[in-house]
This record gives C-alpha cells, sequence and structure tokens, in this order.
C-alpha cells in the first residue's frame, strides 16, 4: 500500500516528484497509456528497472488449458490469457560509453505527470553517469485516441557539458521475460513466449516484427519509425532479429545543444488477415502518423480530451484528493472503452494483466454506466461486442440443460474461461446485467435502431435463460435456485436477491421491447404466450425477507447461518479468500462485497424507504469489501439512507483506491470498476442519480465537507449540467434549441428545464438517520477525512 500521499493533489494532473522502486509496479498501472484498443504500461523508457513491463492489444489472448483436480461435465477446458505483445517503448541510451539507469550514478532530479487534460505521461529526469557526465531526459508520451493504431514518444537528450558521445538504441522486443506469477488467483498467469515469429523488416529509420500466438493462432504486427533532429554528424541505422528490431542514432553533443527523436509505433493484430495484409496496415498506420507529425498527434489528442471534458467533467469542492481522483478515474475509464471498438473493456483496462484480462460482469454495472451518461458511443461498442458473443453464450446455455444464453463470468473473446464454477457459472447475473447495460443505454439515448437491431435479440435470449434457470413453485411464486450473485463468499444458493430482481427487470424489458418490435420479434420467434410467461414469472418473483427482524436475506436462509467470527479474524487475515476455505465462507454470514445492497442501488424502486435503512443496517456489520466493487456502492446508499458524512470515507476509498495502491494490487492494473465507482459514488450518491421508471430523478445532498458538486450527463443528444450547493440545486441544459425540454424529477418533485431557462430548487432538508452503522471490527472505511480539507 501507498501509505504515504505518493502524488500530490493538482485538479488536472498526477504527478510522481520521485522515483520509489519499492512502487515501481504500482506507478506503472497508475501512469498507463490507452486508447481501447492498445495499451501501454507506464513502463521507464529504458525498460529497467521494471516491476512489470506491459503493452497489450485489446482482445489479443493466447489459450491455456484450466487444470481440475476432477474435471466434470461441462467445466471450461480452456481459459485466456492476455499477452504481453511486442515492446515499442524501450528507448535506451548511452551517454559516453554508460547506459542510462537510474540504479547506478547518482539520479539528481525525477519527475514524471500524467497530464488528464493532454493525455499524456510526461517525464524529465536528470542523472549524472558513474563516470560524473551529466544529462537531462525529457520524453512525452501518448496513446492517441484519434488514429487507433498509434502510440508515439517524444524524446529529448540535453547535454550539460561536453562533449558527450550519444547513442541512442530505440528498439520493438518481442517474448519480454515476466516477473514470476503469485498465488494470488487474482493475479495472471504468467505465458513463457508466446509468441512465434513470423516476420521481421528493418528500414533506415525503424522496422516491423509479425508474430503469431502458438495455440490461439493470432497474428499481431508492430511497427516503429523515427524522426530525428541532431547535430550534422549523426548516424542511424537498424538491425533486426525474429524477436527485436534496434534502430540506433548515435550523435556527439556540444553543452547546451539537444538531440531530439520522435518515436511512430503503431499496432494491428487479426485473427483472420493475413500476414501481407497486416504488415500492410501498420505501415499505413505508420504512415499516417508521419503525416501528422508529432505536434498534430499532440494537437488531435488534446482536442479529443477538451470534447470530452466539456461534456463529462465532475466538479468537486471541499476535497481536493476525491477531484484529482475522480477526473484520474475518469480518464481511465475513457482510455478502457474509448477505442475499444466492438471489443471488451476488461476489469483492468489495458493497464495490467491482472485477472488474464477478462472482462467481468464489472463492465456492465459499474463502467458501462458511467460511460452511457458521458460517452455513450462506447457503451454501443461495449453492447455490440457482446451480441457478437451471443452464439457462444447460447452454445454454454445448451450445455447447461437451458434456454437462452448464459453469457461468461469472465472472458475475453467469449468462452467461459474460470475453472471455479461456484464463482463462474453459477454467477448467472450477468445475463440480467447485460440486459440492464442495454436498457439503460436506449433509456439514455433513444437509439431505438440499435434496441431492434441487436437488443431485442439479447434482451429476448436473456429473459429466455431465466425462464428456463428459474420455477414457479406449488403456490405460484418463482424461484431462481443455485446461483452465486455478485456475493462471492455465499455461493450456489436460491434466490439471491440482486439476481432476481435484476432478472425481473430483465424479463419485463424483454417483454415490453418485443412489443415495440413485433415484426422483429417474430423472426426470434418470441410469441405472445412466451412473452406472457415472461410477465407471469416477473410479476412473481420470490425476494427472501426475514419478518422476525424485518430485513432482506441476501438469499433465502441467510439470516439464519451461523456469524462469521470477526473478533477473532486478524488483520493480517484478509482478504479472507487467500486464507480462508471457501467451504468455510460459503456457510456463514459474512459478504465480500455489496450483494443485497447494491440490488437497494440498481433496484431501489423495489424497496421501502423503511427497508432501505434496516437493510443498509444490517449488511453493513457483515460487509468486508474484500472486493474493490464495494465501496462506491456502499457510498450510495449510505447517502440515500441518511449517512452522508460515511458516504463521503466510501466515496474516499472507491476514488483512492489505486491512487493509494488500498488492496495492494495495483502492480497488475487499475481497478477500473472502482475508479467508475467514484463517479457513480459522486452522481448517483450525493447527486442522487436513478432511472428505474425512464425518467431521470435526482435527490441531491451533500455531505458537511462538500461545498459544491458539479456534474454534466447526457441525455437524449442534450448536455444536463447539474449543480449542487448545500441548500440549493440548479440545472440546466448547455445545448438544444429554444423549445428543448427535459422534464425530470428532484427529490420526487416534477421540473422542468429548458435550454432557454436553467432551474434552480431548494434541497430539503435530510430526515433523521438514526445512529451510525457499524462495520465488522477493522473493516471501517481505509481513508479517514482529512482535519483539514479546502
Amino acid at each position: 500500500m501507498i501509505r504515504e500521499r505518493a502524488y500530490p493533489v493538482e485538479p488536472w494532473h498526477v504527478r510522481e516528484t520521485r522515483l520509489d522502486m519499492d512502487v515501481l509496479a504500482q506507478s506503472e498501472s497508475v501512469f498507463a497509456l490507452s486508447n481501447g484498443h492498445v495499451g501501454l504500461r507506464g513502463n521507464l523508457d529504458e525498460g529497467e528497472p521494471h516491476g512489470l513491463p506491459g503493452t497489450y492489444l485489446n482482445s489479443f489472448y493466447e489459450l491455456r488449458p484450466l487444470p481440475y483436480a476432477e474435471a466434470g461435465f461441462g467445466f471450461p477446458e480452456s481459459g485466456q490469457t492476455v499477452v504481453n505483445v511486442t515492446n515499442g517503448k524501450l528507448i535506451r541510451l548511452l551517454v559516453d560509453d554508460e547506459p542510462l539507469d537510474v540504479r547506478y550514478g547518482e539520479l539528481l532530479s525525477h519527475e514524471r505527470v500524467l497530464d488528464l487534460r493532454a493525455g499524456t505521461l510526461h517525464r524529465e529526469l536528470h542523472w549524472r553517469s558513474p563516470a560524473g557526465r551529466d544529462v537531462k531526459v525529457r520524453s512525452t508520451r501518448l496513446v492517441s485516441f484519434t488514429q487507433r493504431a498509434v502510440a508515439a514518444i517524444h524524446y529529448e537528450v540535453e547535454a550539460l557539458e561536453g562533449p558527450l558521445r550519444l547513442i541512442l538504441q530505440s528498439e520493438l522486443v518481442a517474448n519480454e521475460t515476466l516477473p514470476p506469477q503469485s498465488r494470488d488467483p487474482r493475479v495472471a498467469a504468467v505465458l513463457e513466449s508466446p509468441l512465434q515469429a513470423e516476420e521481421e523488416l528493418t528500414t533506415d529509420d525503424g522496422g516491423l516484427l509479425i508474430h503469431r500466438t502458438k495455440v490461439s493462432g493470432l497474428r499481431v504486427a508492430a511497427a516503429m519509425a523515427h524522426d530525428v533532429d541532431a547535430p550534422e554528424r549523426t548516424t542511424i541505422e537498424s538491425e533486426g532479429y525474429e524477436d527485436w528490431v534496434r534502430t540506433t542514432i548515435g550523435c556527439v553533443l556540444k553543452p547546451g545543444q539537444t538531440l531530439r527523436v520522435v518515436k511512430y509505433l503503431t499496432y494491428g493484430w487479426s485473427s483472420r488477415r493475413s500476414l501481407p495484409a497486416l504488415r500492410d496496415q501498420v505501415g499505413a498506420a505508420l504512415a499516417a502518423a508521419r503525416l501528422d507529425g508529432w505536434d498534430g498527434l499532440r494537437r488531435e489528442q488534446r482536442e479529443y480530451l477538451d470534447e470530452f471534458w466539456d461534456a463529462a467533467d465532475v466538479r468537486v469542492e471541499g476535497d481536493p484528493e476525491v477531484q484529482q481522483a475522480v477526473r484520474f478515474g475518469l480518464f481511465h475509464v475513457l482510455q478502457a472503452g474509448a477505442r475499444a471498438e466492438r471489443r471488451p473493456i476488461a476489469a483492468k483496462g489495458l493497464t495490467g494483466p491482472g485477472y488474464d484480462g477478462h472482462a467481468f460482469w464489472d463492465t456492465e454495472m459499474f463502467v458501462l454506466p458511467v460511460l452511457t451518461y458521458t460517452q455513450p458511443g462506447a457503451v454501443r461498442d461495449a453492447l455490440h461486442w457482446r451480441h457478437s458473443t451471443l452464439p457462444q453464450a447460447q452454445e454454454r446455455a445448451r450445455t447447461l440443460n437451458l434456454a437462452g444464453a448464459a453469457f461468461p463470468w469472465r472472458t475475453i473473446e467469449g468462452p467461459e474461461s474460470s475453472a471455479y464454477w461456484p464463482a463462474g457459472t453459477a454467477a448467472f447475473h450477468i445475463a440480467a446485467d447485460i440486459a440492464d447495460a442495454l436498457r439503460r443505454y436506449v433509456l439514455v439515448t433513444g437509439d431505438q435502431a440499435l434496441e431492434e437491431e441487436i437488443g431485442l435479440e439479447l434482451l429476448v435470449e436473456t429473459a429466455r435463460l431465466w425462464r428456463s434457470l428459474g420455477h414457479h413453485d406449488r403456490t405460484g411464486r418463482f424461484h431462481i435456485d443455485g446461483v452465486t450473485g455478485p456475493d462471492e463468499y455465499t455461493a450456489v444458493k436460491n434466490d439471491n436477491v440482486y439476481t432476481n430482481l435484476m432478472a425481473q427487470r430483465n424479463l419485463l424489458t424483454a417483454a415490453d421491447c418485443a412489443m415495440r418490435h413485433r415484426d422483429r420479434a417474430l423472426d426470434l420467434g418470441v410469441t405472445e404466450e412466451e412473452a406472457a410467461a415472461w410477465r407471469d414469472a416477473a410479476s412473481a418473483m420470490h425476494l427472501p425477507y426475514d419478518p422476525e427482524i424485518q430485513v432482506h436475506g441476501q438469499v433465502e436462509g441467510f439470516t439464519r447461518l451461523q456469524e462469521w467470527d470477526f473478533e477473532h479474524t486478524p488483520p493480517e487475515k484478509y482478504p479472507l479468500l487467500l486464507h480462508y476455505p471457501y467451504f468455510d465462507l460459503y456457510r456463514k454470514q459474512v459478504v465480500k462485497q455489496a450483494d443485497l445492497v447494491l440490488a437497494m442501488h440498481w433496484r431501489g424502486d423495489a424497496f421501502t424507504g423503511p427497508e432501505k435503512m434496516r437493510n443498509f443496517n444490517y449488511y453493513e456489520r457483515r460487509t468486508v469489501r474484500d472486493s474493490s466493487l464495494s465501496a462506491c456502492t456502499q457510498a450510495v446508499m449510505a447517502a440515500e439512507v441518511g449517512h452522508p458524512e460515511l458516504a463521503h470515507r466510501y466515496l474516499r476509498e472507491a476514488a483512492l483506491m489505486d491512487l493509494h495502491d488500498l488492496n495492494e494490487n495495483t502492480r497488475d492494473g487499475v481497478h477500473m470498476a472502482s475508479l467508475a465507482g467514484a463517479w457513480i459514488a459522486l452522481v448517483a450518491g450525493f447527486g442522487g442519480l436513478r432511472d428505474h421508471d425512464g425518467t431521470l430523478s435526482f435527490s441531491p445532498r451533500l455531505p458537511s465537507r462538500l461545498s459544491r458538486l458539479e456534474f454534466s450527463l447526457q441525455w437524449r443528444g442534450m448536455r444536463l449540467r447539474v449543480d449542487v450547493r448545500p441548500h440549493q440545486t440548479t440545472y440546466s441544459l448547455r445545448n438544444g434549441g429554444p423549445d428543448t425540454v427535459v422534464e425530470l424529477r428532484h427529490h420526487a418533485e416534477p421540473i422542468r428545464v429548458t435550454a432557454a431557462q436553467p432551474v434552480t430548487v431548494p434541497v430539503p432538508p435530510a430526515h433523521p438517520s438514526g445512529p451510525q452503522p457499524e462495520q465488522p471490527p477493522g473493516r471501517a472505511p481505509l481513508l479517514h477525512l482529512p482535519e483539514n480539507m479546502s
């Protein structure tokens, strides 16, 4: 954990003022750059030292067998692991005959800055070689949002005394050696030399490598070229071998002279295109990048981000750390999805190999809600990706003797990649999560074309899954048995409330959508009887409830299970999954992550206010937050049930998860859902955003330490701005004609907002909320509120 404040608090930058070798891998994740297609970890330009080298392409993976002590019918046979592809970040520098290595000589100064508005990572260092020769190095790195295949590095070396003989070696390297794998199941499998060489080419100022994975058969190409600004006597030559290509630039600098090099990188991969086609693809991308040049790429990057921040920025007054962190989170969420283009958004994005690069339900229930209101085009692409995997989900359902589509708990390309079926196969709620992401996207954008093109089929196939997975009992109630909800410490149980409520909405949404698109529904074989059966199941859905203590059971019988012995669980035994058998966890009242509480957020229309308060208090005492998915949801519900200061603490935990490395695993990549959760905690928590019945609803109320919260939402092509102060809220439209109107609710009261006239309404006083809920011993929110916040 980064216990000290590693990065100074600035509103638009994440700045590292000294190089700390102990947290090098963590900083590589924090400083990772991506556009959703190409991802570069924030490794040092010279490559060493490193915590974890990493260059990734979305959905580029290798297959590996999944081991079982005892195999069973329906168990997945192979898993997918993201591949560390050809590294183009490497720029090694020799000063006279000494390689620049921060572990040797003297590092007189070192600073790295992630600029959230420019979309660049800038580095400056002053190094004195063991021979006493001083140089300053400045590098700026970007991964282009506007040119999907392109990354670039602007590298400068200034001689502070001279003459200095400089040799710069710029490289493409495949099959890098990776650190050994730990026993933590959240860490990726290590693949040794997964790439098989197919072609290498060199040019005067660069080169190209093409490789193919040995089992999955995916082909990857990486190319580089250089623009060099140097003194007249400069040599440039390239050489290549099957796993590396190197361009060497040599010159002599006088004091005050500077060597400037722009390195252009392009990447592409395919499972279908031929080697010549892929070679030409990266070559064309390289030509386009050089046509724009470094200045053009930087200008396009800034213009793209100016447009994004204009539509998506969140302003927080009163907690500068959260202000920095929520922008950091939005930036990484954008990086994960902006140019994914019908490929998945993984749990770590493209910032590291954690979870083998897999996408989970986190995408639909944490990341996509944020993008739906800020960058809806990325959500459209994510839904297209899910639809492209529908045939595999249908085949999986048939294997499980079910109808419809059983989407995977974790995957890259579509098949289930979890070898642990209680948390994988049994987590059927992913189907309803996908349906809800689709429902929200269509609601917010009005994109009826996508609903008809792919949405209806997704809804129909997931509804068919629920109708075949569940059953009516002798009294007519509908049950969904033997499933795992979001809480992975309560597995293979009957009637998980979250699953049942999300399935209920899935069934009703599918029936309504089939009515709107009757011809298309008929093509999919939907009859009136089938749609009626969906509605019957939804209306009869069973929700466990304990009348004695007046709370909902997370699953049937949960409240009668033995309590976990929190008092005698030492701090070093968390997370529990690494120290206790699942058998013990499954049969006791201990919650890894918000589950019933998550249901109250996304299906708040199914609970009364008093039920929410009692449920929240009950589960707060049993939730240990061994998952980074939990804090933001607890923040949302703490705010709703009247505990804004507790909500603020949970907000800080979600927002600062990676900047403080709270779970001590940021080295493997940032926690994309938690970063998205910072936005959710602010906008859905303190802004009170809900969209249960198709109408935007807000119940804003700030904690005592925040003096202002301002955020924007995209709604039906319009930009709604919400400005929350302690005693009033202003709603305004930032585009649209004079007759444009948005109807919404403020603390349950209807209001109309026009483009011509903002609406300011009072924030009603909060109702008494009762005593502060308790957490398990030692499991209170990790980051307390600073004494002096300004």
